[in-house]
This record gives structure tokens, sequence and C-alpha cells, in this order.
């Protein structure tokens, strides 16, 4: 019903940048349908840890942002393209994982995309 497409991932040296973008779409995600996206975050997973959660932003744009990326990432939306985006600026070797899209969507729940690669090469 819901597919997360991303896309923006890449290697790239430290102190450099990558914007990362994740698209929503499906059939019950048409204009004027009830099922909204509400939440929307990019996560991460290193080899061997844990998923984590990096930024997230509600359908009225506040964020959330992960400690280890404050001041360095942006999380930003586009509700007309049910798109996400990520800028990552001053990349670290330790920001090297896979990076996930997740959407939630009223009344139908939580989607994954299928991940996107980052590596950070020191």
């Amino acid at each position: 019903q819901v597919q997360l497409v991303e896309s923006g991932g890449g290697l790239v040296q430290a102190g450099g940048s990558l914007r990362l973008s994740c698209t929503a779409s499906g059939s019950i995600l048409v204009s004027g349908s009830i099922f909204s996206i509400n939440d929307m975050g990019w996560y991460r997973q290193a080899p061997g840890k844990q998923r984590e959660l990096v930024a997230a932003i509600i359908r009225g744009g506040s964020t959330n942002y992960a400690d280890s990326v404050k001041g360095r990432f942006t999380i930003s939306r586009d509700n007309a393209k049910n798109t996400v985006y990520l800028q990552m600026n001053s990349l670290k070797p330790e920001d090297t994982a896979t990076y996930y899209c997740n959407a939630v969507i009223f009344l139908k729940g939580n989607y994954w995309g299928q991940g996107t690669q980052v590596t950070v090469s020191s």
C-alpha cells in the first residue's frame, strides 16, 4: 500500500556533506485522503549495533535530533510531495551506517524504506 524510496547515500570523506531524500507513495496517499503522513524520520544502523533514531519531524514541522548529530544534520519535509530530507554536514566516520527512512501514517501505522548506505572515510 505504501512504499518509501530513499536516495542520496554514498561514499564521502570526513567533513563532507550528503543529502538524503525519501519519498512515500501509494494508493492511500492520494490528495484528500484521510491517510495522511504524520511523523517522518531517519534512523541508522551500523554493523553490530542497534538501529537508532537520527532525526524526526512531525507534520507541523517540529524536529527532534539525536545528540550525536545536533548542529550537523538538518531534517526537513515537503508535505505536498510526501518527501523527507536529511542534510548531513561535517560528516564523521562514526556516521557510517545504513540509513532508513520511516513514516507514520494516520490509521495505518509504521512504514520503512529499504535503506541507503552512507560511508564516511577518514
